[in-house]
């Protein structure tokens, strides 16, 4: 990647959330926005303009975030899959997304927009 990636954060847990956002930065890009909930993710998703997205599986109170892991998909927009262990699979639409694990490191984040980039 040679241009830097505006990158929408969708995590509830605000340490996670914060430390995200210094990779994002450290790596050289810019952070859209964050989210901590479906609805608000949603939102950032109608109004905001980004290239890519860091997706939790779960959000506050075990919310799945699959809807909007589907919004994105509808606009053509890039995301990866944040987990720290998923127990199901994602469903089939979502499947091929690639997956960044916790613990997260710098690396791994890279890695994750890179494929997520070229997917």
């Amino acid at each position: 990647m040679t241009e830097p990636l505006s990158v929408l954060i969708v995590e509830d847990e605000p340490l996670i959330a914060m430390m995200l956002e210094d990779f994002v930065d450290a790596l050289g890009h810019n952070v859209a926005g964050s989210a901590d909930t479906v609805a608000t993710a949603l939102d950032h998703i109608g109004g905001t303009p980004f290239d890519v997205a860091i997706l939790d599986v779960h959000l506050r109170g075990g919310e799945p975030s699959w809807a909007v892991a589907d919004a994105l998909a509808d606009r053509g927009i890039a995301f990866v899959i944040a987990t720290g262990g998923m127990i199901e699979p994602p469903p089939e639409r979502h499947a091929a997304a690639p997956t960044l694990p916790k613990p997260f490191t710098m690396d791994r984040v890279e890695s994750a927009l890179q494929a997520a980039c070229l997917a």
